[in-house]
């Protein structure tokens, strides 16, 4: 994955949460290069997630299975990992501490506390070697912006070694500054050009999340300067496009 977004000027994906092998498999046939199944605002289980990453692989073996965790958990995290996982998108980063306890999470020793066990993620042990060798360079490491504090707290969180990229969590944050859903406003605006300039600072991948399928809105960050862009959402696309059809279809048939 990390050598993929080094190759590649922008990358740009989208996010899972309708708990559906089937959708995943599609959506990954789609092109995108990476897709991010939610376990944070889905009710998606481990063993459910799994059955996703396999789906993903199977639609497209290029496009790379990403997990947004329920937490920052040590636990959690690994299981996710080993279920086959190639990365992570952690919420609430809002200190070094939180940072450094998910890179303990995601790293095999020295670099981290990862346990070692047999999974998916190295074919059920018959890869372990080749994976045990790759793994601390190959599982992308985000870290997900989401709060005023987090902001305030940049160069603190990006000083920790493994971090990949920064995902701008544009609802959260701005819920946080008391403006939700307002991304107009001065002072978000301010904020997310903020993280923008210290990713580059940093040399770490900024992204963000566009959640409506609007394509122009895609370009618009990638002008900004985005290299990672979530397109929208699985349920958001179906829900949109269906709407959009039977909007015109109704306006027809007179419903």
């Amino acid at each position: 994955m990390n050598s993929n977004l080094k190759n590649n000027k922008i990358i740009i994906g989208s996010w899972l949460n309708t708990i559906s092998p089937i959708v995943a498999e599609i959506m990954s046939e789609c092109g995108f290069h990476f897709l991010v199944v939610d376990a944070e605002h889905s009710s998606t289980s481990i063993y459910e997630s799994q059955l996703m990453f396999q789906a993903i692989k199977a639609g497209n073996p290029t496009c790379v299975p990403i997990v947004r965790l329920p937490g920052n958990d040590y636990a959690i995290t690994k299981k996710y990992l080993d279920a086959g996982a190639m990365g992570v998108i952690a919420p609430l980063i809002n200190a070094r501490e939180d940072a450094i306890n998910l890179i303990k999470s995601t790293k095999y020793p020295p670099e981290g506390l990862r346990g070692v066990g047999y999974g998916r993620s190295h074919g059920y042990g018959f890869n372990f070697d080749e994976y045990m060798k790759k793994a601390n360079d190959d599982i992308f490491v985000c870290v997900q912006i989401e709060h005023i504090d987090a902001v305030n707290n940049l160069d603190e969180i990006f000083s920790v070694n493994g971090i990949d990229a920064a995902f701008i969590g544009p609802y959260d944050l701005s819920a946080s500054m008391g403006i939700t859903a307002k991304f107009n406003h001065p002072e978000y605006v301010k904020a997310w050009n903020k993280i923008l300039k210290k990713c580059i600072e940093y040399n770490i991948i900024p992204g963000i999340h566009v959640v409506q399928p609007n394509v122009n809105e895609v370009i618009g960050k990638i002008n900004d300067g985005f290299r990672m862009i979530a397109y929208s959402l699985d349920i958001t696309i179906i829900g949109t496009f269906a709407r959009e059809g039977m909007n015109k279809i109704a306006k027809v048939i007179n419903l």
